[in-house]
This record gives structure tokens, sequence and C-alpha cells, in this order.
């Protein structure tokens, strides 16, 4: 009879084991019409930080993927011509559409997917703003596009209340979590610290939370005010460039490459910078994140930069750009004459503006 019991009892423990491994996972099953038979990419995160692709094939439109999601995550599916981003939890998550719109796919089953629908719907006010202004761009005069960026500076500024008000009524909530983290990708440390204090204890204590703290840890190294990594990184000619030397400037730290289209863009509105206020104790230092030599020095000479230019040529991996843990270029740092960061990401006719609040009364 012993025996008898203990049997049942391991079986009831192994069923409720294997219930609870069920229950951890997401199941995700697809029906879109038209799509050929292929492959979609599926990239996400395990054990909270450590990145995962899996392949999963489809048949007549079908496909299913299933993986461990101890808490909700974003998800993404690369299907052949585009990307589809979605928030996956515990459960099962259907999806479905046409090939020809993945753009618009229904997705059910995930709550947090649900709220990040319901945002971004509220979001079409300001979207519609938006969009004219950006048809705009770069069009007009530089009083004009002047007028064009304040504009959209202060879209964004409503952006950000509106995150604001979202993390506030929801503060335990993995949408919010993401929302924050969005900000933090290229935000500065003064804009995210704020929202990073709104979200409950438990929130900050997922992976997510987890990692959004740790990226606050390195934004707050270009927050105002704060002091200029003392860098020494290699000119075009190989010879050791000292930040501390200049000391006693304005310095535009300039973080670009090659290969960066918006970077190229930019170079002439920072070149006007420079020739403008270049006898005003102002100058400009550009770190390139490049990896090749040959196009760092190419892009130099074609977009006719006459500044310090330096690079590791580690790429992203740049020892500059990854102390302040840059995700996205162009990006900038201003630094005053005593080496504090006074301005972070100027560039456009905001760029201008700023040094002419600087200068122009020293001119």
């Amino acid at each position: 009879m012993n025996k008898f019991r203990k049997l049942i009892i391991c079986t009831c423990l192994a069923l409720l084991t294997a219930a609870g491994a069920l229950a951890q996972k997401a199941r995700v099953k697809g029906n879109i019409k038209g799509l050929e038979d292929t492959q979609i990419l599926v990239s996400y995160m395990v054990d909270g930080d450590v990145p995962r692709m899996d392949t999963v094939f489809t048949k007549k439109g079908k496909f299913k993927w299933e993986a461990d999601m101890p808490e909700p995550q974003k998800v993404y599916l690369r299907f052949p011509a585009r990307f589809v981003e979605f928030f996956a939890e515990q459960g099962t998550i259907r999806i479905s559409g046409d090939a020809d719109a993945l753009g618009e796919l229904k997705i059910s089953g995930s709550k947090t997917q649900d709220e990040a629908v319901a945002y971004r719907n509220s979001l079409k006010d300001l979207a519609d703003q938006e969009r004219p202004l950006y048809q705009r761009y770069g069009k007009g005069s530089a009083a004009e596009q002047l007028e064009v960026e304040e504009a959209l500076e202060d879209i964004r500024r409503q952006k950000r209340d509106r995150v604001t008000q979202y993390v506030t009524a929801h503060p335990g909530s993995p949408f919010s979590v993401s929302l924050v983290a969005a900000r933090a990708t290229m935000g500065a440390y003064e804009d995210v610290k704020p929202l990073y204090d709104l979200l409950d204890a438990s929130a900050r204590q997922t992976s997510a939370g987890r990692q959004l703290g740790e990226r606050l840890e390195v934004l707050k190294r270009s927050a105002i005010g704060e002091t200029m990594l003392a860098f020494t990184q290699n000119d075009t000619e190989g010879k050791p460039v000292h930040f501390s030397d200049f000391k006693g400037k304005h310095v535009l730290v300039d973080f670009w490459a090659s290969w960066c289209g918006p970077c190229r863009a930019e170079n002439p509105n920072v070149l006007k910078a420079y020739n403008t206020y270049k006898d005003n104790n102002f100058t400009v230092i550009g770190v390139s994140l490049d990896d090749e030599a040959d196009r760092w020095k190419k892009a130099i000479e074609e977009d006719g930069m006459p500044w310090t230019q330096v690079s590791d040529l580690k790429g992203f991996k740049n020892e500059v750009s990854a102390y302040y843990g840059i995700q996205g270029i162009p990006s900038t740092l201003l630094v005053d004459p005593q080496g504090k960061i006074i301005a972070k990401d100027l560039r456009g006719e905001m760029l201008q503006k700023k040094l002419a609040e600087l200068f122009d009364n020293q001119l």
C-alpha cells in the first residue's frame, strides 16, 4: 500500500511539473493567407538577456512556434519581406492576416500586445501632426528648418508626456517597462530616470526591469553636468589624441561612421557650425564607429571635415561610444571648457541654435 501511495504521489508530482512547464510556454499559432512556403526567423531572449533565434517553417501559410516565456517580452518575426514585432507571453497566441499586409496582422492571446496596440492607437493624433512635418524636413530655409525641428521636438515632448501618464497609471505593466526601455535606447538620463522611478518594485525586478536599471547606470555617464571621459584614441595617421588636450574649449564630440547615411547627411551641418565658431574657442572631435580605416579616411576627405578625427576601428565596440552606451548614430555630446557635458544629441538647426546661444553674445 505504501509503495502504491508513493507511486501515486510521484505520478502527481510529475504531472504537476509537466503542467507547470507547459504553463510557462508561449505557444504561437500563425495562419497568414497568401504566404508561400518559406521560413521565418524568430528572435527573442532566453534567461532574460541571452539572444536566441529560432527557424520556423511555414506550410500553406500556417506555422507554429513555442518557447519558454517566464515573463512577457517583445519577439521579432523576420519574414522574407519584412520584420514584425509583438509581445509574447505565456499561453496561446494566434497570428492571422494576409501576406501582402504583414504590417496589419491580427494578434490575439497576449494581454501585453493588446496594451501595445491600444497605446499606439492613442498616439494617432500626434502621428498625424508629425507626418507633414517630416515631408517638409530639409526643404526650406534655415529659419523654416528650425521651425520644423522645433515643431517635431514639441511632438516628441508630448509623446514623452504620454509615456509618463501611461507609466504612472500602469506602474506594474510589462508594457510600461518596455516604454521606459525604448526611451532609454536613445534618451537622456534626465528623461529616463524619473520614468524608471515610477515603475513598481516588482516591475523593476523582472528581467527587463533589471536590464533597464543597468542601462540607466550607463546613461548616467552622459548626464548633463557629468565630466567627459578622458579618452585617448588614434587619429587618421595613427597618432594618439588625448581629449584632455582640448580642455579650455567648447568641444562637440561627434559620433559617426562612414557607412551611416544620416551621419553623412549631417556632416555639412557640423561643418557649418565648425566654420562659424572655430575662432570662438570651439572645435569638433569626430569619433568614428568605423572598422575599416580606408573607408573612414575616404569619408573624411569626401565630406571635407577639417577637425580632429579619431577611432579605434572597433565599430560599435568603440571604447568611447560603448562607455556611453551609444546605440544609434549620429550622436553628439557638447562639452564645456571645464570638461562638463552641457548638451546631448544636438543636430540640424537645433545645434546651430544652441551654439548661437553660447557664442553670439561674444562675437
